[in-house]
């Protein structure tokens, strides 16, 4: 298996698969463009891959709620995908991927504990924020400032119990916290959903299952960021998957 290989999963209502798929590309992954179909025929497996990415949208138009649907069309491959996490290998799912993964119980050993509920506001959130890195798992290299992204969901409320977020913290899982532009920890409209302890991006125990609702892949380079952002010499995207990529190796 090549360790370059990345696989962009897709299903109807997937938009940001090209994003994904560039920002991989760019990065230094041989990604691939997958549909749920093509799996399900066997015309592609998943263990040829190093990398799955599964991108944001409205997965079968967000019936019954969002990712659900998709969910269910890959729990038949849930042993291949358990298997491909146990080898150490990278499973990323970036807003609707997020609500997959979530959905699949992946965060947690096959249950679901954390929920992405409707967002506080009961309104679509599209507009630009910032997270800032809260955990010593995964893209450490990245530092404590903030980072610009693109929100841009429905339904990215982290929601769980009690014990669920102890445990988010005592195992370090909380990957990404919302801030404002000075990275400090605040409300509406800098957390864009509510999110319980302004979580914007979650990981397994493991740290190689990765859930978030922003998205880097959007503002790989500076110039797609807004504001002073701007001027910076990388984006916030190409920071992230070049660090995604120095990780999979």
């Amino acid at each position: 298996m090549d360790s370059k290989r990345a696989m962009v999963l897709r299903m109807e209502g997937t938009n940001n698969e090209e994003e994904a798929f560039l920002s991989l590309k760019r990065s230094g992954f041989d990604p691939d463009y997958v549909h749920i179909n093509e799996l399900v025929k066997r015309q592609k497996f998943i263990d040829d891959y190093n990398l799955i990415f599964i991108p944001g949208g409205f997965s079968a138009g967000d019936y019954i709620r969002a990712g659900a649907i998709f969910a269910a069309r890959l729990r038949p491959f849930l042993n291949d995908i358990r298997s491909f996490i146990d080898s150490g290998r990278f499973i990323i799912g970036v807003c609707n991927g997020f609500q997959v993964l979530t959905e699949l119980g992946l965060f947690f050993d096959g249950e679901r504990k954390i929920a992405l509920t409707v967002n506080e506001s009961n309104r679509f959130e599209c507009r630009y924020t910032y997270i800032k890195l809260s955990t010593k798992k995964v893209f450490y290299d990245l530092g404590n400032e903030p980072m610009q992204v693109p929100v841009a969901h429905l339904e990215g409320r982290v929601f769980g119990d009690e014990n669920t977020i102890k445990k988010l913290i005592e195992n370090d899982q909380i990957l990404f916290k919302y801030v404002d532009n000075n990275g400090k920890y605040a409300g509406y409209p800098w957390n864009p959903n509510g999110s319980i302890m302004n979580i914007a991006g979650i990981t397994n125990d493991a740290g190689n299952v990765i859930g978030m609702m922003p998205h880097p892949e959007r503002v790989y380079y500076q110039f797609q960021m807004s504001g002073i952002e701007r001027k910076l010499k990388n984006g916030t995207g190409e920071r992230f998957f070049n660090l995604l990529y120095k990780y999979t190796k």
